[in-house]
């Protein structure tokens, strides 16, 4: 079943990097995108198969991830991020994922994890309020996962929690407007004194801990993924698909300048070796990441905690799987050319989804390096990420 998701991404490839352009130009993915990303069946790659889905392996879902970003930089970071709601919501009560696939197991969940609401203890639930940014693809969406932190009567804060919220609870303000992944449509959303019932929140280290009430309904290796892995490996792989995607373009058209220069020295030495660099620096992203995305799986489907320096080791790689995307977008875009200045030229496009892509915290290298440095030398290591 995962091999005939792929191969329907894969039918998609060519209409998706046609209309680049215009989502680009635009700043919105059309709904029909969006409907025929969802009769290939990306977005239940990760939910549960008691509620529809395919319940595969993530590296099944970021393979497709990377496909899908391949052709367009936006259409990507919007599937990642809408493609993993579903394995979120798999780890809260199971009253809060009938509430979400009971009418529609193709429902789209977007989110806002920032834990910037205000969830004030009332009976039954909490009284949420708050303004939460950069919610991609939420134009799209069903229902919002936002971040928040329950606040005690005295207002001091008490646990970090998350909540599930219908859409037609939330407010979404129009607001996106960037240099690059124009059409993700990272907008914000705003809730104003909401009730929201107590099987529809799930306290953060509930998940980080893997003792969600999800996974007593879901015991399979998918929901013993850590949470960290996931969150990051959503915003680094559509980076290392978009990466593949401009040096595919690359390519094709230096073989086209040269075809037509008769093979009389179109192609320059600098353009070769920075093809030969970016591709390698794609091989390893893909790698590195690949590597310790199976091996935390491997943990999990063995029931056994993946040990600290497991965790470290696999936000390094995919930190540093973001600069490397980026390395080797840079390096094809340095040796391009005048026709790199075009307007609606993909390896432009390319350059700037992929660069905006890199400001997300997860793709942040830094803190990232420093966390698996301080685990090296066996000093405590404090990151949510992790």
């Amino acid at each position: 079943m995962n091999e005939d998701v792929a191969a329907s991404v894969r039918e998609l490839l060519p209409a998706l990097a046609e209309r680049a352009a215009r989502v680009d130009e635009t700043g919105a993915i059309s709904e029909k995108t969006l409907t025929e990303l969802v009769g290939t069946g990306i977005f239940r790659l990760l939910q549960p198969i008691s509620h529809g889905g395919l319940e595969t392996d993530p590296m099944s879902f970021y393979d497709v991830v990377r496909a899908v970003a391949s052709a367009c930089g936006s259409t990507g970071w919007v599937t990642s991020v809408l493609g993993l709601g579903p394995w979120h919501v798999a780890l809260f009560d199971e009253h809060a994922q009938h509430d979400v696939w009971s009418d529609n197991p193709d429902t789209l969940i977007c989110s806002s994890y920032a834990p910037v609401g205000r969830f004030v203890p009332v009976a039954g639930g909490y009284e949420v309020t708050g303004h939460w940014r950069f919610a991609s693809g939420c134009a799209h969406a069903s229902w919002a996962l936002l971040g928040g932190t329950i606040m005690a009567e005295n207002g001091q804060p008490v646990d970090i929690v998350t909540g599930l919220v219908p859409r037609a609870d939330y407010r979404i303000a129009k607001v996106w407007d960037a240099a690059g992944l124009r059409g993700a449509g990272s907008d914000d959303l705003h809730v104003d004194r909401l009730f929201v019932p107590d099987h529809r929140t799930l306290p953060f280290y509930d998940v980080a801990l893997r003792r969600s009430p999800g996974q007593q309904a879901h015991p399979g290796a998918l929901y013993r993924m850590p949470y960290g892995a996931m969150f990051n490996y959503t915003h680094t792989t559509p980076m290392v698909g978009m990466a593949q995607g401009c040096l595919d373009v690359f390519l094709a058209r230096m073989r086209d300048r040269d075809q037509l220069n008769s093979g009389s020295g179109g192609i320059t030495a600098d353009q070769l070796t920075a093809a030969a660099r970016a591709s390698a620096e794609i091989d390893a992203a893909i790698l590195q990441m690949s590597r310790s995305l199976r091996d935390l799986y491997d943990c999990a489907r063995g029931q056994q905690e993946a040990p600290i320096e497991l965790r470290l080791r696999a936000r390094r790689d995919q930190a540093l799987g973001a600069e490397r995307a980026l390395n080797s977008i840079d390096q094809v875009f340095a040796v391009t050319g005048g026709m790199v200045l075009r307007r609606r030229n993909p390896i432009e496009r390319t350059w700037r989804d992929a660069h905006i892509a890199g400001f997300h915290a997860s793709n942040e290298a830094g803190t990232a390096l420093t966390s698996y440095g301080r685990g090296m030398f066996g000093l405590s290591v404090d990151d949510m990420l992790i």
